[in-house]
């Protein structure tokens, strides 16, 4: 067995778009299952790459195939020239899923990702399962399209750029590097905070907030998908009271325009769920596959 064999978020795969980028993905097989049993598929937040979801993946692969990517620019993944658009990371997504196709699939999106997650499924309805949205953006909230909420993205995004300059951002998430397995937090050290990422981000923010303000009066239709979204229950990780009671309450509005709409609480968390709800995200997960052989509380 190579190293990478044994990593925490399984084996390494390429997946080539059609306009020749290269995406890094990691792929945990899962236990033997039937050929109807979804294919789970991770997308990260703004500046986040696969190691997010490094606690999650790997009990959801107790029960499911479940893979991580990173978006282009960021982890492994080869950046883009054109423009991050919501719209053209989405299609990405959907590359992703046709390379491990044919599904079906259950999407998991965090934050700035669960507006991707909802975009791919949309174009593809045929192939979706079923959605997990954790603590997502969502065009319910409005202080998103508040001019104090984009500027204080700016803000963020300009001291994250001169700490990568000078080596100093992940002394931010010193508490996320101590608590994933050694061989994340390698991955993480060498790829999670160079300049590169703080470009990336720089670069997806140009468009999202305008391309999401257009899904308030027309969203991405999803059907009768099962969608269920996680909220995070406290303030913190740069949400005050205020904000973090607005985006429960566009959780709670998402979850109400589905025929099969579930919300729930992560009562320890605040926004980086993944992190400190991943048990939470997993059962859920796993309510969506009735057959799967094992639960996460059972695997534990």
């Amino acid at each position: 067995m190579t190293d990478i064999e044994q990593h925490t978020q399984g084996v390494a795969e390429w997946v080539e778009t059609r306009d020749g980028r290269r995406l890094f993905a990691m792929v945990l097989a899962g236990p033997r299952s039937d050929v109807a049993t979804p294919t789970v598929v991770f997308e990260a937040g703004s500046a986040a790459g696969r190691w997010s979801w490094a606690a999650v993946q790997p009990e959801v692969g107790r029960f499911a195939r479940a893979i991580v990517y990173d978006r282009s620019g960021l982890g492994r993944s080869a950046p883009d020239l054109a423009d991050r658009t919501l719209s053209h990371m989405a299609d990405d997504l959907n590359e992703v899923l046709d390379h491990f196709g044919p599904g079906p699939f259950i999407l998991v999106g965090h934050s700035a990702g669960g507006p991707i997650v909802r975009l791919a499924a949309a174009r593809r309805l045929d192939r979706i399962a079923g959605l997990v949205l954790v603590d997502p953006t969502d065009e319910a909230a409005d202080v998103l399209f508040s001019r104090g909420f984009r500027r204080m993205e700016q803000v963020a995004i300009a001291v994250g750029a001169v700490l990568a300059r000078l080596g100093l951002l992940k002394f931010l998430f010193r508490g996320q590097l101590r608590d994933v397995p050694a061989d994340v937090r390698r991955d993480m050290e060498r790829e999670a905070f160079n300049p590169s990422v703080i470009r990336t981000q720089r670069q997806q923010a140009r468009t999202f907030l305008d391309e999401l303000a257009t899904w308030r009066d027309t969203p991405p239709e999803l059907g009768s998908v099962l969608v269920t979204l996680i909220s995070g229950a406290l303030p913190g990780d740069g949400m005050n009271a205020s904000m973090r009671a607005a985006a429960i309450a566009s959780h709670a509005h998402r979850a109400a325009q589905s025929p099969h709409g579930r919300h729930v609480m992560a009562e320890h968390s605040s926004h980086y769920v993944p992190a400190t709800d991943p048990e939470l995200i997993a059962r859920e997960i796993a309510g969506m596959i009735p057959s799967a052989e094992s639960s996460p509380e059972e695997s534990g």
